[in-house]
């Protein structure tokens, strides 16, 4: 059995796992913007890096492009970051736990100062 890896989307986890990418989305979260307004937001990145960062984030459907003019616009897909929702959710009760276990030790630390 063979996987054709170009017909395989990118793993939305994977997507994000980037720091840049990551800051990528929470500039098209602000709105639709291109590649040159996109590499202006990174000084230390070139545009083609950009470009291929943005290849990976559209593989994994977090974004998508649109052509206006000469110029490809990008907008955050931020519906396909559910993925990654569904899946803290189960963590969600470990950590809410945790948080409760902390609250009552400062409660019984904050008891018995007084």
């Amino acid at each position: 059995m063979t996987n054709n890896l170009s017909q395989t989307p990118a793993d939305v986890f994977a997507a994000v796992a980037h720091p840049k990418r990551r800051q990528i989305l929470d500039c098209l979260s602000e709105g639709d913007l291109t590649v040159k307004h996109l590499s202006a937001q990174f000084a230390d990145v070139s545009r083609p890096a950009i470009s291929q960062h943005l290849a990976i984030l559209l593989d994994a459907g977090l974004v998508t492009r649109h052509r206006t003019g000469r110029e490809n616009r990008y907008h955050l897909e931020a519906e396909a970051l559910q993925e990654i929702e569904h899946w803290l959710q189960h963590y969600r009760q470990f950590w809410n736990h945790k948080l409760d276990d902390l609250g009552q030790y400062l409660q019984r630390k904050h008891g018995d100062a007084t």
